[in-house]
Formats: C-alpha cells, sequence, structure tokens
C-alpha cells in the first residue's frame, strides 16, 4: 500500500501539471461516470494530500478525493515530471497549513523538480517510468480498468484500482481531513506533534498498532511503522500509556525526517550513516534500504539476532526482539 510520501509526491505532479488547466474528466471503464461528469470541462485549481488521501479541488467548488489503498495507482503520460528526485528533502514545497499540503506556482523549490518531458509515469507504492517519445499519440488509449482519466492538453492521469474515489464538496473535505491524524508536511507546528503525543499517551493500545491507525498519525504505514519503532529502539507491544514522552517526541520528528526523505527521493529510505555506495545501493535496492522491514529471519544490522515476523492487527510486524526487547 502506497504510504504518506508517495501520495505527497502525486499531489505534486498534479501540482506542476495539471493545476490552473481546464480537466477533462471521464471514466473509460463506466463505474464513475456520474463522478466524472461533475468534472468535466472544470479548472483544478488545487492539489495537496494528507496522510494516505489525494484531495484535487476544482473551481466549481468541487473536490476528487482518492485513497489509493493496495492495488490503486495512478499512471501519469504526456508531459509530466518523471526525475526521480522531486525536491530537497530538507526543502519546504508549497504552503503548508491544517487543512493540507498545497503546492503553488510562486514556491521556488518548484525549479529544484526537474524539467518535465513527455513520458510514462506510473505513482503507486513504488514508481515505474517508461518511454514517452514525441511521436507517440497523445492522449494513449486507456489500458485495463480505468476508473478516473483526467487530461489536459498536454497531460495525462489514469487512476486505477482506487479504495476510495469520491467526488466532495468544501465541507466533506474539511469532515474526511478532521478525521485523520496529524501529518508533519501538512502541519509540523508544536501543536501537531502533540495533538500526537498526547493521543498516544492516552492509549493503551499497542504502539505499533497507534503508528497504523490514520486518526492518530497520518500517512504511516507497514514499512515506516516498523522502522521508526527500530530506529526509536522501542517494543512495539509497548502500551501507548507507557511510552515515555521523550519517545513519542522523537518518534514524530523522526517520522516528520523519514517523510520529507521519502518525498525527495522517491523511496523509503530509513538508514542512516550510510557511504555513498551504500547509499547507492540502498536506493536501488529495497534489501539494503531498510533494518527490519521483510527481514525476517535475517540477523539483526545492529545485534545479530535474527529479525522477527509476527501478525499484529492483520499486517506483518518486523523487528528486533533484542534490541527492541
Amino acid at each position: 500500500m502506497p504510504e504518506g510520501h508517495s501520495v505527497h509526491r502525486i499531489a505534486r505532479q498534479f501540482a506542476l501539471h495539471f493545476v490552473g488547466h481546464r480537466v477533462q474528466a471521464s471514466s473509460p471503464q463506466g463505474r464513475f461516470a456520474a463522478g466524472a461528469a461533475l468534472l468535466d470541462g472544470q479548472v483544478m485549481i488545487g492539489s495537496k494530500a494528507v496522510g494516505k488521501q489525494l484531495f484535487l479541488q476544482f473551481d466549481n467548488g468541487l473536490w476528487l478525493r482518492v485513497h489509493l489503498g493496495i492495488y490503486g495507482a495512478w499512471d501519469f503520460s504526456g508531459v509530466v515530471t518523471a526525475d526521480a528526485t522531486m525536491a530537497s528533502a530538507q526543502g519546504r514545497i508549497g504552503q503548508t497549513n491544517q487543512r493540507g499540503t498545497v503546492v503553488g506556482e510562486h514556491e521556488e523549490s518548484l525549479s529544484s523538480i526537474g524539467a518535465p518531458r513527455r513520458t510514462r509515469l506510473r505513482m503507486a507504492e513504488q514508481e515505474t517510468r517508461g518511454p514517452g517519445a514525441d511521436s507517440a499519440p497523445f492522449p494513449p488509449e486507456p489500458i485495463g480498468a480505468v476508473r478516473v482519466r483526467l487530461l489536459t492538453d498536454a497531460s495525462c492521469a489514469d487512476l486505477r484500482g482506487p479504495t476510495a474515489c469520491d467526488v466532495l464538496g468544501e465541507e466533506e473535505v474539511a469532515a474526511a481531513i478532521g478525521k485523520l491524524g496529524p501529518d508533519p508536511l501538512v502541519d509540523s507546528s508544536p501543536g501537531a506533534e502533540q495533538r500526537f503525543v498526547g493521543t498516544v499517551r492516552r492509549k493503551p493500545t499497542p504502539i505499533a498498532l497507534l503508528l497504523m491507525d490514520q486518526s492518530v498519525i497520518a500517512g504511516v504505514g507497514n514499512v515506516y511503522r516498523a522502522e521508526l519503532l527500530f530506529r526509536a529502539r522501542l517494543n512495539p507491544h509497548t502500551p501507548g500509556r507507557d511510552v515515555a514522552e521523550a519517545t513519542a517526541r522523537a518518534l514524530w520528528r523522526d517520522w516528520a525526517r523519514l517523510l520529507a526523505i521519502g518525498v525527495a527521493t522517491g523511496q523509503m529510505m530509513t538508514m542512516d550513516g550510510l557511504s555513498p555506495e551504500d547509499y547507492d545501493a540502498a536506493l536501488a535496492s529495497r534489501a539494503d534500504r531498510h533494518w527490519v522491514y521483510h527481514r525476517t529471519g535475517e540477523p539483526c544490522r545492529v545485534c545479530g539476532t535474527p529479525i522477527a515476523m509476527e501478525e499484529l492487527g492483520g499486517r506483518k510486524l518486523y523487528w528486533c526482539p533484542l534490541d527492541q526487547a
């Protein structure tokens, strides 16, 4: 399932190539024909991500909300930005407020994204690129069960397999966002940090489950959950109310850091202190990128203890029984 960094990158793709343009909306598979008709011919005026949810705003007061879920993906074609690095990990992209991260046309850091080009790009849990020739027909024929197609004169976005795809009004968008926990790319204020810390330390629920609860913290998925807990050397079964305040604050700040790196690189890079050669290898291979995730039975990179895997809350949990005892 795409985690928070992927959805923020998708929002920025829309901000670069769709916001400010009149959009043709259709539903090639037919399942979203009524919703597409409400958006067809409107100008997209905003694009933002909150946690794992994408919100696209149109000039008739309506929004398209998309949650990719496990199987969803956006396929972009035509003029899109396909550079692997979309922004500086330390750079702020867009206007940040409690309602979402918005990429604005006046933001200087947009220049770091690189020149747009004719290409094909699939954005989901992983990003894959394909060739795009100037002679290729545009727009391309829809392939597979395309729920929604958004089309401008130069760019095309096809949505397949989402868990949620809705047309919402302003109040409904506010309600949807209000159900989500804080996202440090949306709100990095002390208040957002305190909201997370306060919620965690009131709960008897294991911290490993709290980190996956999108009403507690938005955007964390199974990979980041395992890695954050290892980096904090925190037992995943620790009740939230037993997590020290300093540890809870450290989790929030580490999530903000890893999320920014994920948006910048397009990869869930969670290891520190790598040599340039090891860093390049980690970007190229998940096996070299994580401390514990998907490493069942392999030796812990710190102590050598075999990494454990168990089912918790219907998801696989990876952790080191010694370093996280």
